[in-house]
């Protein structure tokens, strides 16, 4: 993306161009991961790790000294797992909970009480936990609405992108779609990657009062102007090729500065997000990683189809952002 692809002459010319692509693909997420290896563990709970994916992920994280993880769960059945896996938890706090639901109130208790700095998804569902977390019991809540983003390291396309909101606001309304927004800066921003470039998506390129998507990405983009958004830069409605493809802009005659170079792409609603996000992971070959923004305190959200390299990647973020909130002024 973002100009025409390279003309391939021979097989051996096509597998040196597609391994080229996945290790700077790998390295997106490897300078996060050694970023936040360099500057030493983050306290997280984990919140229910009693299955062998869960559990794995935040062993791995914590041996590479990105995470400090606290393991909120059925002591019995965390110890099991961790011994059938040849997993060693030998050095790992345990707090027990009777129940998942009991592990997500123990481990908000244990962010309260500054002891763990964000919450990381173990392997109950994430209703269970996001029911907790957003609960007005909770304490989590912050003025600002919770959003998801997906971090994506596709192949064709250089640097990171960010998808949102791909699993938490079903049909946003213009207010949320604010705080997606937003919370994607915000993210962008803390991760040291600079004011980015938000991409505010449709299906067209112009504002058609039939298509309620163009109306928000205009209302968007005026809310920048006069600072309700800040800290990036906007421009929408935008269709997905003239995004991130710096000749499908030209084409459409589209003079932008986000329009072929976009780092973050806001979608008109959930179905789209993960739909787009999903796409580019199982059809393009992306890397993943996952983070709720919002909240007091991050809360990562973890897949069992993710790999090692997306779980640490979820972890390094995690580990990125909770030191950036620190030096921040709270949002009640």
């Amino acid at each position: 993306m973002g100009g025409d692809m390279p003309r391939v002459s021979s097989v051996s010319e096509a597998m040196e161009i597609g391994s080229a692509r996945e290790q700077r693909q790998h390295a997106l997420f490897a300078d996060l991961v050694i970023k936040a290896s360099k500057l030493g563990p983050v306290p997280y709970a984990a919140v229910w790790p009693c299955e062998q994916h869960a559990l794995h992920g935040v062993v791995d994280a914590a041996a590479r000294g990105i995470l400090a993880p606290v393991l909120v769960g059925d002591r019995a059945a965390i110890t099991a797992c961790a011994h059938e896996n040849g997993l060693d938890i030998s050095g790992l706090r345990l707090v027990e909970a009777c129940s998942a639901a009991a592990a997500v109130e123990q481990a908000i208790a244990l962010v309260h009480a500054g002891e763990v700095h964000g919450l990381i998804k173990g392997s109950l569902h994430t209703d269970i936990l996001m029911h907790g977390v957003v609960g007005p019991q909770s304490g989590l809540r912050t003025a600002r609405r919770m959003s998801h983003i997906f971090l994506i390291a596709a192949p064709a396309y250089d640097g990171l992108l960010f998808v949102t909101d791909a699993a938490i606001n079903i049909v946003p309304d213009l207010e949320t779609k604010r705080d997606i927004v937003q919370n994607a800066i915000d993210l962008h921003l803390g991760l040291g990657l600079g004011a980015p470039r938000v991409a505010i998506l449709s299906a067209v390129e112009t504002v058609n009062p039939k298509i309620q998507g163009t109306l928000d990405a205009a209302c968007l983009c005026k809310m920048a102007e006069r600072g309700q958004i800040t800290g990036g830069v906007l421009d929408g409605p935008l269709a997905m090729d003239n995004a991130v493809d710096g000749e499908a802009a030209r084409i459409k005659g589209i003079v932008s500065p986000v329009a072929g170079r976009a780092q973050i792409l806001v979608t008109p609603d959930l179905e789209a997000g993960n739909m787009l996000a999903k796409n580019l992971i199982f059809m393009a070959g992306a890397e993943s990683a996952g983070i709720v923004m919002g909240a007091k305190v991050p809360v990562l959200l973890t897949s069992r189809a993710d790999s090692v390299q997306a779980r640490l990647a979820s972890a390094a973020v995690g580990a990125l952002y909770a030191r950036y909130l620190k030096t921040q002024p709270v949002c009640v």
